[in-house]
C-alpha cells in the first residue's frame, strides 16, 4: 500500500493552470500583483521555457507554464488574442487587492463597483492575457432578493 495521497497535500480538487507566454515575468508579475508565494519552479534543460510551476495565493494554488507552439494548443491568451475564463479571488479588502494589481501592472476591464448580488467586485487582465475577478462579498441576499436586484440592474443596461 502506497502513502502517496492522489491529490497532493495543500492542493483542492480543481487547479487552476494557466499558460502564459513567459513564465518567469508571469511569476514576478503574481508575487507583485497578488501576494502569490512561488512553490517550484521547473524548466527546460536549455533554460528556455518553464515547463511547470506552482504558486499559492492565498490558501490556493496556481500551476503554470510557458507555452510552446511545438506543442498543439499549449499556447497563452495571447496567442489566441483573448480568454474566455477569468480566475476569481476572494480577498476582505477587494478595493486595496484591485489597486495593487492595477500598480503592479494589471489592466482594468471593469472597475470596482457594488454588484447587485452582494459582492463588492472587479474585473483586471493581466499583462499576459489572463482575465482576473477579484470581490468582497459584502451582503448575503436570498434567491428572491437576488432575482429582483438582477431584474432591476438588467432593466438599465442598454440593448
Amino acid at each position: 500500500m502506497s502513502d502517496v495521497k492522489p491529490i497532493p497535500e495543500g492542493s483542492h480538487t480543481v487547479t487552476a493552470h494557466m499558460v502564459v507566454r513567459n513564465a518567469n515575468e508571469a511569476i514576478e508579475f503574481y508575487v507583485r500583483a497578488f501576494g502569490a508565494e512561488e512553490l517550484g519552479r521547473m524548466s527546460t534543460p536549455d533554460g528556455k521555457f518553464v515547463i511547470h510551476a506552482t504558486l499559492r495565493i492565498g490558501d490556493s494554488l496556481v500551476m503554470l507554464c510557458d507555452e510552446m507552439p511545438q506543442m498543439e494548443r499549449w499556447v497563452s491568451p495571447q496567442a489566441l488574442n483573448g480568454t474566455s475564463v477569468a480566475l476569481h479571488i476572494w480577498s476582505a479588502d477587494v478595493d486595496g487587492a484591485f489597486e495593487k494589481a492595477v500598480k503592479a501592472g494589471a489592466r482594468v476591464s471593469m472597475p470596482v463597483a457594488d454588484m447587485f448580488w452582494g459582492d463588492r467586485y472587479g474585473r483586471l487582465v493581466d499583462p499576459f492575457g489572463h482575465e482576473w475577478s477579484v470581490a468582497t462579498h459584502k451582503q448575503d441576499l436570498t434567491p428572491e432578493e437576488m432575482a429582483q436586484a438582477a431584474e432591476a440592474a438588467f432593466s438599465q443596461m442598454p440593448d
